[in-house]
């Protein structure tokens, strides 16, 4: 079963921020993500984790755009203070967005000014002692204008810059929607992946919900050697709980 943390940007929305954590351990997991740092208590956090013997999977940078060359500054920065916290609480990720492409610009062109700055993310992630883990996202449902929406772009960026502290969060249910072959592009290139995040289509919900067959990814993960976080990032279609028991149940 593969090694799961539950997002609680998500599940457990409705309590209070801490409380979810108190959630998550009750429900049996014992690890947990979350988005936004800059927002958070994160000394509670902190506190509360370790009181429960909660893991910290991933958070994000949240350090705005990379596809503008006169942000980089401000996103490099953003990730030193991140990665500062991130070894304080025991994370090992930070998820890299890129924000929006930029309208007018050749895309090439626009590689060209992400891939100099995840250049700069993967330097101050090392420099950390974390993993920078760039999130490619789906543009048909949740992300419209988002610029890295396919995973093939992802892997290229990685292979290129070919630096430890830079790898691909590979989103199942953005890559769902976008380019499917799932479980072929995910052994192709787990050497590039570091995180999973996971839910079914349509709909965002727990997976069994919909169209993909988990139990069968999760085992092929699995097999293929993969000892990483799943996150659990989904919108529960119930109980919160009751979703979580029924994740468990699937990949078992």
């Amino acid at each position: 079963m593969p090694r799961f943390s539950v997002c609680v940007e998500m599940v457990f929305r409705p309590l209070p921020f801490v409380e979810r954590l108190e959630a998550v351990a009750r429900a049996g997991y014992d690890a947990f993500e979350f988005w936004n740092w800059q927002d958070k208590d994160l000394e509670a956090i902190e506190a509360t984790s370790h009181r429960l013997g909660l893991a910290i999977a991933a958070f994000g940078v949240s350090g705005g755009t990379l596809m503008e060359a006169a942000n980089h500054d401000a996103y490099v920065e953003t990730t030193h203070r991140a990665a500062e916290w991130a070894r304080r609480l025991g994370c090992p990720s930070l998820i890299v967005t890129t924000g929006n492409e930029v309208p007018g610009t050749p895309r090439e062109v626009q590689f060209d000014v992400l891939q100099r700055g995840l250049e700069r993310v993967a330097r101050a992630a090392a420099d950390g002692g974390v993993v920078a883990v760039l999130e490619p996202l789906n543009t048909k449902v949740d992300h419209a204008g988002y610029f890295l929406d396919h995973a093939v772009d992802a892997f290229r960026l990685v292979r290129e810059i070919n630096a430890p502290a830079l790898r691909v969060l590979y989103d199942i249910y953005h890559m769902q929607i976008m380019d499917g072959d799932l479980i072929a592009t995910i052994e192709a290139n787990l050497d590039l992946i570091s995180h999973f995040h996971v839910a079914d289509v349509p709909g965002r919900h727990e997976p069994g919900t919909g169209e993909i067959n988990y139990a069968n990814v999760f085992r092929r993960i699995d097999a293929a050697g993969y000892v990483g976080f799943v996150g659990l990032e989904f919108r529960p279609s119930g109980d919160h709980a009751a979703a979580l028991a029924a994740v468990r149940t699937l990949a078992a």
